[in-house]
């Protein structure tokens, strides 16, 4: 079972616990200051072992500052963008609070403690990337970057779950944590705002690339990964296979999820000018490349072409991923089911379709119902049915 030992301090007399592992390897464990509180943690020890919930001691010890590379290692196959964002997050917010504290020394409070710290934009970062200086956050975090910095932290506390270090995930089921804002109020153009665009931009190769984002609802990064082998020009399809992620300057060649991978129809009027960007090229090289054969920049910058586009045609600003909204508005009231909305634009599912464009289908209960009628008064004469069975008459 184990043994009790008294021995000698400056402060007093203390009691060692000398027990076996369930390996049948010695150790101990000593500073109690009564034989009662050794007895208890023996007991514990005893138990622990018997239902096979035991923790070393020493495994518990592990320093998060020395986990985290191990479990970003793990996520280093995931899309650049992805990736890099897990990587900030560890080391921007994670690994300055976290970095030296041994993983069984970390408790739910304190993880909820610091969620809310970074809220309010109070909680300790590296704000100067590369350096281990750390400094109070300048402002709130938004929901989204919070709870990707609670992720990693819960990543690497899931793995030393899993490796026998701590019991339980001090990181898991805060009560604190903030939720996603889910109103967001998204832009959509018509078609005669999509056409004025595509021509105050007045580049055959950009103007192209926004129809195709408005008319196809390919993402950025698959519009611009497109190469000569994608096109189908008789099926008219595009074959959405490795978006091109740019990330700190430099482009990244990704693989699309599997429900992303698919063939995407555009309509007729893009035909000649797709082929166009197309004309003379190999199989190999891409669609969308600007005048020195590189891929084309995601606009950010107030001065970028795309704004500038929309300044000249008048139109309220919005980014270019709302182009990809626009194409699901467009092809929603166009007739298209939710389904085929769906496979359009890659979404796992049809209910997160319908969670996405929710406000683009309300309409459609009106339209349901008079629908529903049509069919019920085409069938038969519902006046003599409701006289029949007593509603209508006096």
């Amino acid at each position: 079972m184990g043994d009790i030992d008294p021995y000698e301090t400056k402060k007093g007399r203390r009691y060692r616990v000398r027990y076996r592992k369930p390996d049948k390897s010695s150790t101990d464990k000593r500073g109690f200051k009564t034989r009662k509180e050794a007895e208890l943690f023996l007991a514990s020890i005893t138990m622990s072992k018997a239902t096979g919930d035991y923790i070393d001691p020493a495994a518990g010890r592990a320093t998060i500052e020395h986990l985290g590379p191990l479990w970003l290692e793990k996520k280093s196959t995931a899309k650049p963008s992805y990736y890099r964002s897990l990587e900030i997050a560890w080391r921007v917010y994670v690994l300055p609070k976290w970095g030296r504290y041994p993983v069984s020394g970390i408790e739910s409070a304190a993880v909820e403690a610091w969620i809310s710290q970074l809220i309010k934009g109070t909680a300790p970062r590296d704000r100067q990337r590369g350096n281990a200086k750390t400094v109070p956050a300048a402002e709130p975090l938004s929901a989204s970057s919070v709870m990707r910095a609670v992720g990693v932290l819960a990543g690497i506390l899931d793995d030393a779950v899993r490796a026998g270090r701590i019991k339980k995930n001090p990181a898991r089921g805060a009560d604190n944590l903030p939720k996603k804002e889910t109103t967001k109020v998204r832009r959509y153009l018509d078609d005669d705002e999509v056409m004025r665009l595509a021509e105050a931009i007045a580049d055959p190769v950009r103007s192209t690339l926004v129809l195709v984002l408005a008319y196809t609802g390919l993402r950025w990064s698959e519009a611009i990964g497109l190469r000569v082998r994608d096109v189908n020009p008789l099926r008219r399809r595009l074959q959405v296979r490795r978006p091109l992620v740019e990330l700190d300057g430099i482009f990244h060649e990704g693989e699309p999820k599997s429900w992303e991978r698919r063939s995407v129809p555009y309509p007729a009027f893009l035909a000649l000018a797709i082929a166009h960007l197309c004309e003379g090229r190999k199989l190999d090289e891409r669609i969308f490349v600007d005048e020195g054969g590189h891929s084309i920049r995601q606009p950010h910058v107030e001065s970028s072409w795309f704004l500038g586009g929309l300044r000249d045609a008048g139109i309220e600003r919005l980014t270019p991923h709302d182009l990809r909204h626009t194409a699901a508005s467009l092809a929603i009231s166009s007739g298209a089911n939710v389904k085929v909305v769906q496979l359009m634009l890659g979404h796992k599912s049809a209910a997160m379709t319908l969670d996405v464009y929710a406000d683009l289908f309300p309409d459609d209960l009106e339209t349901v119902a008079e629908r529903l009628d049509a069919r019920a008064t085409a069938a038969t004469d519902v006046g003599k049915m409701w006289a029949r069975v007593g509603i209508g008459t006096t």
